[in-house]
């Protein structure tokens, strides 16, 4: 089996990018959005956050190395690099397996489709910006 080169640095700062870019989308920019379409309030904040923080983290560094092993894909088969491989990368992945995969909130869980929207808008972009890092930090 060939070894794939992986960047650990740039999966560390791809995961932390994932982090911020969630900070910011469920915080300052769509929160009370969220929110709403979820059918929360602060008052429902489970305890312990800042282990589901930790897990959501571990999630994330598993996300960018995964996405790291798809740049290689992307750059020996599609002869893509730079800014486009980690789009390209970033974007495909999320068509493909997140996309599809949180459908079921919609489809069997019962919730809006605008919920879905603005989580799954969350993802592509954290996916790509994570794409952009991975691809450009070599």
């Amino acid at each position: 089996m060939p070894t794939v080169p992986i960047n650990y640095l740039a999966v560390l700062a791809a995961a932390v990018s994932s982090m911020l870019v969630g900070f910011l989308w469920y915080g300052p920019l769509f929160g009370k959005t969220w929110m709403k379409l979820a059918g929360v309030s602060m008052s429902d904040a489970p305890k312990g956050v800042g282990k589901l923080y930790a897990i959501q983290f571990v999630g994330s560094l598993v996300m960018a190395y995964v996405l790291a092993h798809a740049l290689v894909f992307a750059s020996v088969y599609m002869k893509a690099e730079g800014l486009n491989a980690g789009l390209m990368a970033g974007f495909w992945n999320w068509l493909g397996f997140v996309a599809p995969v949180t459908l079921g909130t919609v489809l069997w869980d019962g919730k809006p489709w605008k919920l879905w929207i603005l989580n799954n808008a969350h993802y592509l972009i954290a996916l790509c910006v994570m794409g952009i890092i991975l691809a450009l930090w070599k």
